[in-house]
């Protein structure tokens, strides 16, 4: 094998990119509320996928109409809670605050 091949092989060992990802188990966290960073409140069915929380059929918090705070939405949404649909969400988990286990949204 001549100098060049060798260097190849090399760089593929060190290369990262070559290397194959490690398959992640996605996990089902089921519907919550979810608090995010900067702000972001959303409820949604929640699972995590190694560095990255995904809320499918996701609803940005708008208003939340409580006057005792996100706990009181557990059952579902109050007369004066307006939600926003967004679809599918996609954050990294390190910008979770919490999670509220809730259902009825």
């Amino acid at each position: 094998m001549n100098k060049l091949n060798q260097l190849l092989k090399l760089v593929e060992l060190v290369d990262g990119d070559s290397q194959p990802q490690p398959k992640t188990e996605i996990q089902d966290l089921g519907q919550n509320i979810i608090v995010l960073d900067r702000g972001f409140v959303y409820v949604g069915e929640v699972s995590k996928d190694g560095d990255f929380i995904i809320i499918s059929n996701a609803k940005n918090i708008r208003k939340w109409g409580t006057s005792k705070g996100l706990g009181e939405l557990v059952n579902g949404k109050l007369p004066d809670t307006i939600l926003d649909p967004v679809g599918e969400v996609k954050a990294p988990f390190k910008s979770l605050i919490h999670l509220i286990k809730c259902n009825g949204f």
